[in-house]
């Protein structure tokens, strides 16, 4: 049996990760990702017997009593948190995974100072590669909470010489790992002074970056706790930890990439471009600059319930003001209402739109839409010329159409829904205020569409009123 126990948990590892790259490729459809999400959530079950069956478990009972305090934790959190809050939730979870991983390394680095034994070189890097990573995404991911969760302004917040500060930082940490490596592995100031650099970092890391640029920074975030944990793995000499932060890792950044491809920006310009930091209105234009009739033409609800009513096709489009508003509950009331007149219904959705990757099916999942109404961007903007009306709700730089050709524009080369090219379009918007990107919409003066002010979850529950008396 002794013999056994190692191989064992070996193979109960083995088909953990299994299980999680199965879990993982579920996750690729809203259809699947519901028992994606279970199997993983097996697989990681398996993967905690094998470890508690380790021999080098000091306490069952804390490890016990950090379940309970963990799991009701989790519970609460899982019955109270609004769909509408998952991208701040995202963002303190992927803090709480840097921020384990940080202690691991710190505790690895003080269980070395109790016994005679000096730390080897390659053991000291990992410590401090799990220190800055982990460091980082956990001070990094509570910045990015306290943006979503407008306890701080959203807007990029730069100040002068931020980037030169930022360089010193990094000599600051660079030049002390070098130290410890080199000169004295056991340097107790000079290892807490790195721990404290590192939290800065993530700091530092977050704050120029606007909300809008969230689903970006929420990806690589996650990434960043995929590879804390799997730094956290080699300190602990787990396999399991290892395998689990390498997929959690590579699953971020690929999915980092895809964001930027989506807004045609690089990571660095993300990082570092403060976009979004103007907040100034810019000047809709057309090719080449010039001036466009910005004469806007509103609707009432009657009349735009009886623009969908009549429709034989209709294209939604959710944004980020769906969302504020919590509005997919009576959005999915007016989609059912229009599948009772015959109308046929699709969702558009944007990879950007919102604050995650993947905010807008979220919410509409959390409504009971059916998934094979949810249209992703190159699938849906074949269809737009036969759609009768668009129906864009709370969303702006995603539907602009100067992205497309005017070259002064900010958003210029950013793929964007092409709701301008359906018969007739119809946007739910508070105000004539810009979005993220600080430009003015085109969309808005256009001839095809009409404006619907108001909140969003007001203005569809007065769509869906008089739709009801058609």
């Amino acid at each position: 049996m002794s013999d056994f126990l190692p191989s064992g948990i070996q193979l109960s590892y083995l088909v953990a990760a299994s299980l999680f790259i199965v879990g993982l490729k579920q996750l690729s459809s809203p259809a699947t990702a519901r028992q994606g999400n279970v199997i993983a959530a097996v697989g990681m079950l398996i993967a905690i017997i094998g470890t508690l069956l380790e021999r080098q478990v000091v306490s069952y009972q804390l490890i016990a009593v950090g379940i309970i305090i963990g799991s009701i934790a989790g519970t609460i959190m899982a019955k109270k948190v609004a769909m509408t809050a998952m991208p701040q939730m995202v963002g303190l979870l992927n803090g709480f995974g840097g921020a384990a991983s940080a202690l691991v390394a710190v505790g690895e680095f003080w269980r070395y100072l109790s016994i005679p034994e000096t730390p080897r070189t390659d053991s000291l890097i990992i410590i401090i590669l799990g220190v800055l990573i982990g460091g980082v995404t956990f001070t990094g991911s509570v910045l990015a909470f306290a943006k979503l969760q407008e306890l701080l302004p959203g807007a990029p917040i730069t100040f002068p010489l931020q980037q030169p500060f930022n360089a010193f930082l990094a000599a600051v940490l660079l030049g002390g790992s070098a130290y410890m490596v080199v000169a004295d592995p056991e340097n107790v100031p000079v290892f807490l002074a790195l721990v404290a650099v590192s939290n800065i970092l993530g700091v530092m890391f977050v704050l120029p970056i606007g909300g809008g640029d969230m689903p970006v920074v929420i990806s690589l975030l996650n990434s960043y706790s995929g590879i804390a944990a799997s730094v956290a793995g080699f300190i602990l000499m787990n396999n399991m930890l290892i395998i689990a932060g390498a997929l959690v890792g590579a699953s971020g950044i690929i999915l980092t990439q895809i964001m930027c491809k989506a807004m045609n920006r690089s990571l660095i310009n993300v990082l570092f471009g403060a976009f979004g930091a103007g907040g100034g209105a810019a000047v809709a234009s057309g090719a080449g600059g010039a001036q466009i009739d910005k004469t806007v033409r509103t609707v009432a609800a009657d009349e735009a319930a009886m623009m969908l009513g009549y429709a034989r096709s209709v294209v939604i489009v959710p944004g980020y003001g769906m969302a504020v508003a919590q509005a997919q509950h009576t959005v999915r009331e007016l989609a059912d209402q229009l599948d009772r007149l015959g109308v046929e219904v699709k969702y558009a959705i944007h990879p950007v739109a919102g604050r995650m990757p993947g905010h807008m099916n979220v919410l509409l999942a959390e409504a009971n839409v059916p998934y094979p109404q949810l249209y992703d961007m190159e699938d849906i903007n074949p269809q737009f010329d036969e759609t009768d009306v668009a129906l864009v709700i709370g969303a702006n730089d995603v539907v602009n159409p100067a992205a497309r050709h005017d070259q002064a524009s900010p958003i210029y080369g950013m793929p964007i829904l092409d709701v301008d090219k359906a018969k007739h379009t119809i946007v739910i918007k508070r105000s004539m205020n810009t979005g993220f990107a600080g430009v003015d919409n085109e969309l808005f003066y256009k001839n095809k569409t009409m404006m619907l002010f108001g909140s969003a979850k007001d203005a569809v529950a007065k769509l869906v009123s008089e739709v009801k008396q058609l």
